[in-house]
């Protein structure tokens, strides 16, 4: 006699309904953990792209090496750089970015010196192109018009002569040339080509700058500095501990 399967329940369906279950969760689980994945890589991609870009053409943070720049900067200084202000380039390209304005004078610049350009150096923007520039017993004159600068500090008042100082021979106005032997605080009339700038440190006696080694570049130029947004002095001693060294009045400095 026939048997009737009827009310029975086949004897694999519950392990294939089971299994299938289980394979669909699996599955979801792993696209779940690819999907993690795939956000966390487009993340720290987007945050590496914005971090590159923000730091070629808007924001890059210096530190102050040198005391050329006292007291405006001091050395340990820590800075924040405005690199969209005067324009850049695309690294490796011959493209430029366009900036907000124009270099102008007494402004505070970052830039790459002609002599050494591993380097980044810091230094007040004192004659623009076709400006002529001169200084005449540490007094500083542009275009003939001695020039106020509450920024400069002086600590020596017995002149140096130098020979790094005799490029400006070149530049002199034709009736100065004769008599052309240049010092630290005697130098000029010179005038400053085009695209090209003449900057000098504020710590006027102990500053390496266009005096000695020349004109910037316009292309040089990186940007312009903001603010100190963190500073800490030598250490004097072996026992001075990091927390005493950090000049916590100066975080938050603007750079003028």
């Amino acid at each position: 006699m026939p048997h009737s399967n009827a009310g029975r329940e086949h004897p694999h369906q519950p392990g294939m309904n089971n299994d299938t279950t289980h394979t669909a969760a699996e599955d979801g689980g792993m696209q779940a953990g690819r999907q993690r994945w795939d956000d966390w890589v487009i993340s720290i991609g987007l945050g590496v792209v914005l971090f590159l870009f923000i730091r070629t053409f808007a924001i890059e943070a210096f530190r102050i090496p040198t005391g050329s720049m006292e007291s405006t900067l001091l050395a340990g200084d820590f800075v924040l750089v405005n690199k969209a202000i005067y324009g850049s380039t695309v690294p490796g390209t011959s493209i430029t970015v366009p900036g907000f304005t124009r270099p102008r004078h007494g402004e505070v610049i970052v830039f790459v010196p002609p002599h050494q350009r591993d380097k980044n150096y810091v230094k007040r923007l004192i004659g623009l192109p076709g400006d002529t520039v001169e200084m005449h017993d540490k007094v500083v004159r542009v275009n003939g018009t001695p020039i106020s600068e509450p920024y400069a500090q002086y600590n020596d008042f017995a002149d140096a002569v130098t020979p790094d100082a005799f490029w400006q021979c070149r530049f002199m106005i034709h009736s100065k040339t004769e008599n052309c032997s240049p010092s630290r605080d005697n130098w000029g009339p010179i005038v400053v080509p085009p695209d090209a700038y003449l900057v000098l440190g504020d710590n006027r006696d102990d500053s390496e700058d266009s005096r000695y080694w020349g004109f910037v570049q316009r292309a040089s130029i990186l940007g312009r500095p903001l603010v100190v947004y963190f500073s800490i002095a030598h250490a004097t001693s072996e026992k001075a501990s990091w927390a005493s060294r950090v000049r916590w009045r100066r975080i938050g400095h603007d750079v003028h």
